[in-house]
């Protein structure tokens, strides 16, 4: 028998093995889309979580409240000195009239503010960081600028974003990696039941003086098609799930708070991985599968 590589042979093999075999390739097929679609769904979670968070992260903001005795030109004069420290994104300057404004606003229709002088508060920055992980020291170095007579900021909600972050990432790591494992010994006993039933095959395969990666390569090709098929079907499932939770998202009440990224903007990045991982589950099980077989 041969042993030179017969890409037609061996691809026309691994579509007969998967049509004789129907029943055990569509058990095969539908583990991959389970799996894909598990590990994908943790994925997007984790996605939109990192998404929602650095936008919670961007919209944090901390005041540094400047010396009552400062004049407005002197107060606006601070500005290019705050916005050169590191970490500064933008310091936006507000006036007392502006400050006083935004706060007779929140209190609403409240007769106790009417006609107070705007020189109850004072001048004030508002400022948005790069890094919210380098958040307390921005503000140590805010602190030291001539000028700033005090420092308004929620450390420990910045802290706590920072937490959840790295939770999440670190928990969404761990789970996508376990699935992996867990897909790739189901896809591969799922792929070793039918193998069992081509033993003799591949026993009479042997005995003829096959090589082993003669053997293999039919079950490798039949991996391959089996991996991209469940990868675009489970592609198409989790499209169409992430579409029905986005919209049940924004007619939530509640829910929106949360800004759901379009699908479209991940699309090639879950393609791309779901065919990646859809691949490595049907050969990886296959290999794994058929390497009892070859000890004839």
């Amino acid at each position: 028998m041969t042993k030179r590589f017969d890409l037609g042979y061996h691809l026309s093999e691994g579509f007969r093995g998967i049509f004789t075999h129907g029943f055990m390739s569509f058990a095969a097929v539908c583990m991959i889309v389970a799996c894909l679609l598990i590990m994908g769904s943790f994925s997007l979670v984790a996605i939109n979580l990192e998404h929602n968070l650095t936008k919670l992260e961007r919209d944090n903001e901390f005041l540094a409240y400047i010396d009552e005795t400062y004049t407005e030109d002197q107060a606006r004069a601070i500005q290019a000195k705050l916005e050169a420290l590191p970490n500064v994104a933008t310091a936006t300057f507000i006036t007392r009239q502006e400050a006083l404004d935004n706060y007779v606003d929140q209190q609403g229709d409240n007769e106790l503010f009417e006609g107070l002088p705007p020189t109850v508060l004072r001048d004030r920055y508002s400022i948005h960081v790069n890094d919210i992980e380098q958040m307390e020291a921005t503000v140590r170095l805010v602190e030291g600028v001539e000028g700033v007579a005090n420092i308004s900021a929620a450390l420990e909600v910045a802290k706590g974003f920072v937490t959840v972050r790295n939770m999440a990432t670190v928990i969404a790591g761990i789970l996508i990696a376990i699935l992996l494992f867990v897909s790739l010994f189901i896809i591969s006993n799922t792929i070793r039941l039918a193998t069992f039933y081509r033993r003799d095959e591949i026993a009479i395969m042997k005995m003829c003086g096959a090589t082993n990666w003669f053997i293999r390569w039919p079950f490798v090709f039949e991996g391959i098609l089996l991996g991209l098929m469940g990868a675009l079907i489970a592609f198409g499932l989790q499209w169409g799930v992430y579409a029905v939770i986005v919209k049940a998202v924004a007619e939530t009440d509640g829910a929106q708070l949360l800004e759901l990224l379009p699908f479209q903007s991940m699309a090639l990045y879950v393609l791309g991985i779901f065919s990646a991982t859809g691949l490595v589950i049907g050969v990886g099980g296959s290999l794994v599968a058929i390497r009892k077989f070859l000890q004839v």
